[in-house]
């Protein structure tokens, strides 16, 4: 049953473009495309991998204007928990494929978290060395800062978002600047034989590519799960996605080709900090330690804005009534979600611990269904529901950028492998039974309307 009003205070809207802008580029950049450029010079066997770094920001830029569009029309924290329960109807499916989405989020959420918080970890090897317990005692560590520099008033948390978004800006120009000094352009573009063969293997390497690439893309949207607290939502959403998508594109590319017009492809695939590597070779070891410094910065960025965005969610459902009332609870007078923000990071923390593929890979698979898919299935539907008055944002060449959208998120679930695909639809399934229980004992949809049904022929 819908939760009671409370006498919480409501969140504060102080997010205008600059802050949403600069959160949105926190979360998607982190420690992502640091590690996984030689991921991708691997996969695509070459400075071809650039290809992969165009196709992931095609598949984010088309799925961004399906977030653009439902975001400007359901402004509000939750993002695609607002979405899914609009579209599909409040007291029918809406209940159901909302309750899934938050269900997995539930698991998945902290699951991506952890994974920033071990890759922090990790990269903290190339300066200090440490055993593999002093890495995971880190890694928690990094959750409780992340947790603690939350627990602030959201205009305090603004500030804060645009100085992490400058220091992510300033590492990736760092890299692209001072690497152009010791540019070599016949290095940077040594492609292969056969490079572009339209073959299997070429179509395989570019499936995979594109997975490593719409990992490191994923986030461009973060800022719509705090949409209670963004200015002018309608302008400021659509506009904050399309810029993350294109300042992050323009970055991706920039770097990987200067690092490999300086370190060769074949040496780049298989270093562990190849963005190090590369600044021992440009400016020598002490800036090396400096860039890596810069790094941590900028995965503490993507941690601060990714754990801000997942706190909303749970609270934009439990102040609808869709989950646990304890979650609604605002702070007196910091006024933000601490509650949903508590219970989230800690979990991410004890996610930690655990093996970082593992983690990546169950953490993302499990959430395409539920929100990738189900959230691009709701745009006809809230098109169908609207008039065009009521939808101040409409996304171009419609419906082909969410029939793109559609096919990369599918194809991204399916070459996950088997073992992650049945692990998924077991949580869905889990999550279905779930929804029923909840129902059940809550008394709404799809059990109302056997009750009324009831009701009506005792009166007759």
């Amino acid at each position: 049953m819908p939760a009671k009003p409370t006498s919480s205070p409501e969140l504060a809207r102080d997010f205008g473009l600059l802050r949403a802008t600069a959160m949105n580029v926190n979360t998607v950049v982190g420690v992502g495309p640091f590690i996984t450029i030689p991921l991708m010079l691997g996969a695509m066997g070459g400075p071809q991998a650039l290809l992969g770094w165009v196709a992931g920001a095609i598949l984010a830029m088309c799925d961004g204007l399906v977030w653009a569009e439902l975001g400007a029309a359901w402004p509000g924290s939750g993002g695609t928990y607002r979405y899914l329960r609009e579209a599909y109807g409040h007291e029918s499916w809406g209940r159901l494929a909302a309750f899934l989405f938050i269900w997995q989020f539930i698991l998945s959420g902290p699951l991506v978290l952890a994974s920033g918080f071990i890759g922090f970890a990790q990269y903290c090897t190339y300066v200090w060395p440490l055993s593999a317990a002093a890495e995971k005692l880190i890694a928690a560590g990094v959750g409780a800062i992340t947790i603690l520099a939350l627990y602030r008033r959201i205009h305090s948390v603004g500030k804060m978002t645009v100085a992490l978004g400058i220091a992510t800006i300033a590492t990736m120009s760092a890299v692209v600047v001072l690497g152009l000094g010791k540019f070599n352009p016949g290095m940077a573009f040594a492609f292969p034989p056969h490079w572009m063969g339209f073959n299997r293997g070429f179509f395989l390497g570019l499936g995979s590519a594109m997975l490593i690439a719409i990992y490191d893309y994923v986030g461009y949207a973060e800022v719509c799960y705090i949409g209670d607290e963004v200015k002018q939502p309608e302008k400021t959403l659509p506009r904050s996605i399309i810029l993350c998508v294109l300042i992050t594109a323009a970055f991706y590319l920039a770097m990987e080709i200067v690092i490999v017009g300086v370190v060769p492809w074949r040496d780049a695939v298989h270093s562990q900090f190849v963005v190090s590597q590369f600044m021992e070779r440009v400016q020598g070891r002490g800036a090396a330690v400096a860039i890596t410094g810069l790094i941590l910065v900028t995965a503490f960025a993507s941690l601060f804005g990714g754990m801000l965005g997942a706190s909303r969610i749970p609270y934009a459902a439990a102040r609808d009534g869709y989950f646990f009332p304890v979650f609604a609870r605002v702070h007196r007078s910091k006024r933000i979600p601490h509650i949903s923000l508590l219970v989230l990071g800690a979990a991410a923390i004890v996610a930690s611990f655990f093996d970082l593929e593992k983690v990546i890979t169950l953490g993302v698979t499990a959430s395409i269904l539920t929100s990738s898919v189900m959230q691009i299935l709701a745009l006809p539907l809230m098109r169908r529901r609207l008039s065009a008055g009521e939808r101040p944002y409409r996304m171009p060449l419609y419906p082909l950028p969410a029939l793109v959208a559609l096919a990369g998120w599918v194809g991204i679930f399916v070459l996950s492998g088997a073992v992650y695909v049945e692990w998924s639809l077991a949580v869905i399934a889990a999550g279905g039974a779930a929804f029923l229980i909840h129902a059940g004992l809550s008394r709404t949809w799809p059990f109302a309307e056997v009750r009324k049904c009831g009701s009506a022929e005792v009166r007759n």
